[in-house]
This record gives structure tokens, sequence and C-alpha cells, in this order.
């Protein structure tokens, strides 16, 4: 019998590995609703909505068949790769801010990923309906192989979860990527003013950091998991 398979062997030193990544998020999140809240009351000299931004991107870059769509709630900005659907929040949808205008340039940059084949961007989306089933069953079976004491479920439970941390590590390139295609092509078209880019940058910049926090606490977990249930180990 494998003595550590007991659920309460789950909670031990190795949790504080943890911490990092948990305290990142904390401030990643914090900082991206802050810098949200503080450039979504910034009014751009151009009197540019999200909406209309977006929609000169796309035909700047040669895209015409993308539709931009509103969409509920607070930074539930996303570009739909299955539709090629771009979803604008209410805010961005229809305010001439800073926010808006970065925002709305993030996703274009997706858009425009996914246009010129951007290679990693392929490779999420091809991961994405696998780790949306790891996701779901990483941790049932993670906590059944702890019962049962079946060391081939542990592994699986690390397999599938190193398929979620792969996932992270690749979007991480690909949001840094759409915000440099952002920043470019708001610069290049002249859509803000040059004092008016760096804010537009904070904006993005800290909307990154929540995919890097992301990353390392995918990283931590696996690490954990590793070190908790990679090697078989008798009483």
């Amino acid at each position: 019998m494998y003595g550590y398979y007991m659920p309460t062997m789950y909670w031990d030193w190795t949790i504080l590995l943890l911490l990092p990544g948990l305290i990142l998020g904390i401030i990643a999140q914090a900082k991206v609703r802050n810098a949200y809240s503080k450039y979504s009351t910034v009014p751009n000299r151009r009197g540019i909505t999200g909406a209309w931004l977006a929609q000169q991107l796309l035909r700047d870059n040669g895209i015409y068949d993308v539709p931009i769509e509103p969409v509920a709630g607070n930074l539930t900005d996303n570009y739909d790769p299955r539709n090629k659907v771009l979803h604008l929040s209410g805010d961005v949808y229809q305010n001439p801010t800073i926010a808006a205008i970065g925002i709305a340039a993030h996703e274009v940059g997706h858009a425009c990923q996914h246009h010129d084949g951007y290679a990693m961007l392929q490779f999420r989306n091809a991961m994405a309906p696998v780790v949306s089933i790891s996701s779901h069953a990483v941790f049932p079976i993670l906590l059944i192989g702890m019962f049962v004491g079946s060391q081939w479920m542990l592994d699986a439970a690390i397999i599938l979860y190193f398929l979620i941390l792969l996932f992270q590590l690749i979007t991480l390139p690909v949001e840094l990527n759409a915000s440099r295609r952002a920043l470019a092509a708001i610069e290049r078209g002249g859509y803000l003013t040059q004092d008016e880019i760096p804010q537009a940058r904070a904006m993005l910049n800290a909307a990154a950091m929540t995919y890097v926090a992301a990353a390392l606490s995918a990283m931590l977990q696996f690490l954990r998991l590793v070190l908790l249930f990679g090697g078989r180990r008798r009483r």
C-alpha cells in the first residue's frame, strides 16, 4: 500500500509552492482592474470608440469577414476563432476612451493572428478542446487515485495537468503578440496621439500580467503534483 495516497497528504509543506502564483495572481488582477478603472474614464482625443477602431483595424489588415458584436459584462472582450466573431464589452464597444482603444486593438490582434495563420494561436486553438476535458477530469481522477491508491490514476492526473500547463505556456506568447500587434497598429494608424500611446501600453501590460500569473500558477501546481504523486513511496 502506498501511504501518500491518503487525501490528508495533499495538505503538506508543498502547498507553500502555490503561494507565489497566488500572490502574483491577486496583484495582477488588482493591477488590471485598477488600470481599466483609470483608463476607462480617460477619453481619447480622437473621440474613437472601441467598435469603430476595431472595424478600422480589421479593414487595415484586409479582414472583412469578422463581425463585431457587443457582449455583456466588463473585461469580457474576446475573439472567437471558431465562429470568427470579435466580442467587445459594452463600455469598450461604445465609449471613446483609452481603455476601449487598447482592449479593442488587442482583440483585433487575435483576429489578425487567425487571419495570418499565426502558429502559436493555431496550436492553442487545437489544444483547447483537449484542455477543456483535462481541466474537468484532472482533479476527480486525482482524488479517486488518492483514495484507492492507484498509481496509474495519479500518473494520468499529472499528464492531464501537464496539458493544462502547456496550454497556459502557449497562451502567454499568443497574448503578448496580440498586444504588440495592437500597439503597432494604433501607432501606425495614428489612432492615438503620442502621449496617449503609453497609457494604452500601460493598460495592455497590466492585462498581460494576468497571463504571466496564470502560467506561473500552473507551473507551480504541476511541480507540486509531481513532488507529491510522481513516484512510488512505500510505507
